[in-house]
């Protein structure tokens, strides 16, 4: 079973369904030829000082790099694409009010490198999420050409709906084969793994996920991008980290340097120097409660 192509631009809802039903499909034709160069060119200097994976598993000619929302501007806009996002928070709403930023990688898979193992990305969590409960929407970004031999995801279509005992037999496997500036688009239940690299060239992804507000990140984005970094980015961006409460009471911190009364019940965006945006945060009566300066912040509450 080849998985479907969907045009970049398609409606959240039908991109949600195909994704619920074959547990991936991929985006087409999302970047263009002048936004691959200049996120390949802001990427490779770290790319060149990452080692190759220690294990099977990260790949012995494998390359992972993350950080990329603090190291790489080029990345940003990715991460807060209109319809992954879109898409994004239609799969994942029945589980959460709002998703985070899970992880971001590039995948650089070399000459040599052997498949890897199928595996289920939802296992970061091990098993003690029910499987009725779907934590995560992925994303991998072709930068280069994905293809059959040069290490095109492998993917098994359906497998989010199996048993997780359930082992994949070869010809249910396919391959995510696309040009590069398209996105593979897949959940956090399917089997999928890195594929065999047996060409002469590199194979370049972008791996940004995606999971429920309430769950920890794989990738610490509060050590990843800290606030030092994180208060000059777009708010979106922002509360994607992390920097925004998950749901009432979820989230907030304590100032544990200030000798400021009421300083324990604090936002998360305050640590960035702003106040919530409408509906992601406390209300104006909880800012005065807690000891906010609202006159500072009052045009931002």
């Amino acid at each position: 079973m080849k998985l479907e192509n969907i045009p970049y631009g398609s409606d959240a809802e039908h991109i949600r369904q195909v994704v619920e039903r074959d547990g991936a499909a991929i985006l087409t034709d999302v970047l263009g030829p002048q936004e691959l160069a200049g996120i390949t060119a802001d990427l490779r200097p770290y790319i060149d000082r990452t080692p190759m994976g220690s294990d099977d598993f990260t790949g012995r000619r494998t390359q992972r790099t993350g950080a990329l929302v603090a190291r790489c501007p080029s990345v940003r806009p990715l991460v807060t694409n209109r319809t992954v996002l879109d898409a994004g928070n239609a799969f994942l709403a029945p589980f959460t009010e709002r998703i985070i930023l899970h992880l971001t990688q590039t995948i650089y898979i070399h000459p040599g490198q052997g498949a890897q193992p199928l595996h289920r990305d939802r296992l970061a969590w091990g098993t003690h999420i029910p499987q009725s409960i779907e934590p995560q929407f992925n994303t991998i970004w072709a930068l280069t050409d994905f293809t059959a031999e040069n290490g095109a995801t492998r993917v098994v279509p359906g497998s989010n709906h199996w048993d997780w005992q359930r082992r994949a037999l070869p010809e249910e496997i396919t391959q995510a084969e696309m040009a590069a500036g398209s996105v593979l688009l897949y959940s956090g239940s399917v089997l999928h793994s890195g594929g065999e690299n047996r060409d002469q060239t590199s194979r370049l992804g972008l791996n940004i996920t995606y999971c429920l507000g309430w769950l920890r990140q794989e990738e610490n984005q509060y050590l990843s991008c800290p606030p030092h970094i994180a208060r000059n980015l777009d708010p979106e961006l922002q509360e994607l980290l992390g920097y925004t409460q998950g749901n009432y009471a979820l989230g907030y911190y304590s100032d544990p340097e200030s000798d400021e009364p009421n300083r324990d019940v604090l936002p998360p965006e305050m640590a960035l120097g702003r106040m919530p945006r409408p509906g992601m945060g406390m209300s104006l009566s909880e800012a005065t409660d807690s000891g906010v300066d609202v006159e500072k912040f009052g045009d931002q509450i």
